[in-house]
């Protein structure tokens, strides 16, 4: 791995996400907030797996490939997840928002990614932390570093859609039958 490299991309990643988390939230105007703490557990969940993943990965050396390949894969993941998550949200436009809400004219974007996915922004952010687990090749940071996130991630999702189906009703349950959830093909 080239951890200087690893280091930069991390940088960049934790650097953009905590941007969007400061400038992109719903506001006291915005119809419907509803994020029931669940972009408190996944800042939480992050900050605790990711470090003790690294700190695990550097005592427990359980790789996942003995291929040289595996960790430029990974720091690829991690720009590819970034770069499919930042054209997720500026697909979404003035909609998006880092809290559940539901702006006051929301409607459902069908455009772009979210044609054939409901998800595409956290399939992005998990994208770039499966990235990171391989960019490691230790399946610790897999166990630790990714699976608690990928929670996170699905119990945000189920808040989500909620909202989306109690704001918009038939018509996004309708959206929901012609789209995947978060993976096509699969979910």
């Amino acid at each position: 791995m080239h951890p200087n490299l690893h280091l930069f991309i991390a940088l960049i990643w934790v650097t953009s996400e905590i941007l969007l988390s400061r400038l992109l939230r719903s506001s006291q105007s915005d119809k419907t907030r509803a994020d029931k703490q669940s972009l408190r557990i996944i800042w939480i969940t992050i900050m605790i797996a990711l470090p003790l993943a690294h700190l695990l990965s550097r005592q427990l050396n359980w790789p996942i490939s003995t291929s040289t390949v595996l960790p430029n894969v990974g720091l690829g993941l991690i720009v590819a997840g970034m770069l499919f998550r930042f054209t997720a949200i500026y697909t979404l436009g003035r909609y998006f928002t880092v809290d559940v809400a539901i702006r006051t004219d929301h409607k459902i974007v069908k455009a772009g990614v979210y044609r054939y996915l409901r998800h595409p922004s956290y399939l992005g952010m998990l994208i770039s932390f499966f990235g990171n687990a391989l960019a490691f090749n230790n399946w610790i940071v897999v166990l630790i570093g990714f699976l608690p996130v990928l929670g996170a991630v699905l119990y945000r999702m189920k808040i989500e859609e909620e909202l989306l189906v109690s704001n918009f009703g038939q018509a996004y349950i309708d959206y929901r039958k012609r789209t995947w959830r978060l993976i096509p093909f699969i979910y």
